[in-house]
């Protein structure tokens, strides 16, 4: 697990915010800009209006299975940030995968 790059700084958390390019499902949206350096960075954000703890662990549990399993198609050199939405933790894994997967063909993150 420890190819896996996370985004910790609330900079380039912010940085997503701002310059990123967007996409928008009903359970996850996607954040992407490409980053300078030549790898896979990404964060994982649940808020408050997600529920309980419960609910945020099992929306971030659901995300990070779905990105773990795109990881090997997708090209260096980006950085991405995933948003839990209210329907997130009530939906299957494969759910969240077909919408990241939707999301990062748009983006052009896609091999």
């Amino acid at each position: 697990m420890s190819e896996y790059i996370t985004l910790k700084d609330n900079r380039d958390f912010s940085r997503l915010y701002k310059r990123g390019k967007s996409y928008v499902s009903p359970v996850l949206v996607t954040y992407v800009i490409k980053n300078k350096n030549n790898n896979l960075r990404f964060g994982i954000t649940t808020g408050k209006k997600i529920g309980k703890a419960v609910k945020r662990s099992r929306a971030r549990r659901v995300i990070r299975a779905a990105y773990y399993e795109l990881y090997p198609d997708l090209k260096q050199g980006y950085d991405f940030v995933f948003v839990a939405r209210g329907k997130t933790p009530f939906v299957k894994s494969q759910t969240v995968l077909r919408a990241m997967k939707q999301h990062l063909q748009s983006a052009g993150a896609l091999e």
